[in-house]
Parts: C-alpha cells; structure tokens; sequence
C-alpha cells in the first residue's frame, strides 16, 4: 500500500482529513515544528521535508500545507505533490492579501479576540452541516496563535514565481478565501469550499485515489 504524507493548513491539524476516507494508502501525516524567529515559509518548508524519510514520496498539502508542499516540490523533483484550496504563486493570492502587509493587525490583536474573530468569519472557510462546523470551530479554538500569526507573516512575505512540474492543483469553486477565479487549477471541485476535504470528502477522496493509484 503506498505511504502518502498530508500536511494540513493554518491553524489546522490532521482532524482537517479525518473526514476523507484513505483506506486505498497508508497516511502519514506531517506534525508542525516550531518555526525559527522570522523564519521564511521556504526554510520552514525545507526542515519539514526532514520529518519524511522517502526519498520520492506522494505529499498532499491542503491550503497553506499546499503552499509548503509547493517549496517541497520546487526544491526536490523527486517529490510527486497534491495541493489543494492553496497556490502556487504569489500572483494567485487574491489581492486584497496584500493588505496584510502594509497593515498587519494580525500581530497586535490578543490572542482571544483573533480566534473568536476567525470563529465568526468561519464561514468563509466552508462546512456544510453541523458535524462539519462543530469540528472546524473545535481546530480554530484549539489552534496555537503564535503558530498562525508567524504563518501569517510568512504567507504574506512569500515571493514565490515558480510552479514546479511535479504538483497537481485540485481546488473548489466556491472557495472564498482564496477564490478559484485567480488560480490555475487542475482539477476543480464543483461546489467545493476552502476546506473541501470536510464538505466535498467523498469526491476529493475518489479523486486522490484516482491520482494516486
């Protein structure tokens, strides 16, 4: 059975795949490592790579995993690579992320008044029914702030140009967060939102077993 590598998004955990059913491979998934004092998402991304001990190995990376994946990948071609709800480029980032920089309130707020914000705007991120949101607002209250704002920071100061040659895209047309319209994807799920691997778990499960059988 072939080991797969999942590495899941901002402030998520492996609970973000627990809803997809990975009974054709053998998943492995990736825990966070505390990044370095303004550490870049290419370095983090590189001493993530160390966690997995396959010298070609199958990664899956969801939503800001995706764009770690994406560094994996350009830096090892060995890699073959799955992203979704994520991009590739800096370019594909709607535009109005680029306010984060010149203003970053991410980095003043209290940690409680982030979260109970992302709690509120949690529907930008998706989830169907209640088991689905239940679970989406448990990551959310159960994330590490000083994790999320570095990886704020991070995505922000991402300059990356290069699409490399061993990632497939799989993204959902009803994202709101990083809306289909400005990616280039190569699969779309029809219906599905940033976090597709909860409310569209039965088509993006048959399409990973597509891909990676």
């Amino acid at each position: 059975m072939k080991k797969v590598y999942f590495i899941s998004g901002l402030g998520a955990d492996k609970r973000i795949f627990s809803f997809l059913d990975l009974s054709f491979c053998e998943p492995v998934f990736i825990d966070w490592i505390t990044p370095l004092k303004n550490e870049s998402l290419e370095s983090y991304a590189l001493r993530l790579r160390k966690q997995i001990p396959d010298e070609s190995p199958w990664i899956v990376g969801i939503s800001f995993g995706g764009m770690l994946t994406v560094e994996i990948a350009k830096a090892d071609p060995s890699v073959q690579a799955i992203i979704l709800s994520s991009n590739k480029t800096k370019k594909e980032f709607p535009a109005y992320f680029r306010a984060g920089l010149y203003l970053p309130l991410y980095k003043w707020s209290p940690a409680r008044l982030s979260k109970q914000f992302t709690l509120r705007t949690s529907s930008m991120l998706g989830g169907t029914n209640e088991a689905e949101k239940k679970l989406l607002h448990q990551i959310i209250r159960e994330s590490d702030i000083r994790f999320v704002r570095w990886a704020i920071s991070a995505i922000l100061q991402w300059k990356n140009m290069t699409i490399p040659g061993n990632i497939i895209h799989v993204h959902g047309t009803a994202d709101k967060l990083l809306p289909c319209r400005y990616v280039k994807a190569d699969y779309l799920i029809e219906g599905g939102t940033h976090v597709m691997t909860l409310d569209k778990h039965t088509e993006i499960s048959r399409l990973l077993q597509q891909l990676l059988q």
